[in-house]
């Protein structure tokens, strides 16, 4: 049996490092351990969306999740049934207009990375990320290492990046750009009249 320690780990880290753990086995059990509710029932509601059977244990004000996985519950036709479904879904374009997500700036660093990283793991990914206004300094040098390297993975992986370039000039940023290309406002709106959903953050 697996046992994944998310103790101390914030959002989104107890749901990646389950996904990682479920990736890594056909069939099993995992135990996820986490010490906040909202841990325990972001990596519960994951689990079932993989088709997995979960039980919650709370001891000591830690949350122990036993995720069982395995394709005997869900049978081989739902199984493939489940794969063509995934095969037909859309990629969205996600426009992101600022270098902070909601109203508060603080909180809103946190969440713009949390949510940079976790494009990695979306199934399906991005099509194209757009950054717009302050987001453009989330692909320049001087960025968050952490949000940079999102970008550059996310790249890799065949999402396209586009940065403002009118944005990138008005910040002098032009000769700075880490990850993506300085596109024009005619691409931007291309992008976005064309795209099969826009995620605004």
């Amino acid at each position: 049996m697996v046992t994944v320690d998310c103790r101390g780990q914030a959002c989104p880290i107890p749901v990646l490092r389950t996904k990682e753990a479920l990736s890594s086995i056909e069939e099993g059990v995992i135990t996820v351990i986490v010490d906040n509710k909202a841990s325990r029932e972001n990596v519960k509601r994951f689990a079932q969306k993989e088709g997995c059977s979960v039980e919650v244990e709370e001891r000591d004000g830690l949350f122990y999740i036993k995720i069982t996985k395995g394709r005997a519950a869900k049978g081989e036709e739902k199984v493939e049934e489940e794969k063509s479904k995934t095969s037909e879904k859309q990629r969205p374009t996600v426009l992101i207009a600022s270098s902070y997500v909601g109203e508060d700036p603080q909180l809103g660093k946190i969440l713009i990375k949390g949510f940079i990283k976790t494009f990695l793991n979306a199934d399906p990914m991005p099509e194209k990320i757009i950054l717009i206004n302050t987001a453009v300094k989330l692909a320049c040098q001087g960025a968050d290492k952490e949000i940079l390297s999102a970008l550059k993975e996310l790249s890799k992986k065949g999402v396209e990046i586009i940065c403002c370039g009118t944005c990138l000039e008005y910040f002098r940023l032009l000769d700075q750009l880490e990850v993506g290309v300085a596109s024009n406002a005619y691409d931007v709106v291309q992008s976005l009249v064309n795209a099969n959903s826009v995620i605004r953050l």
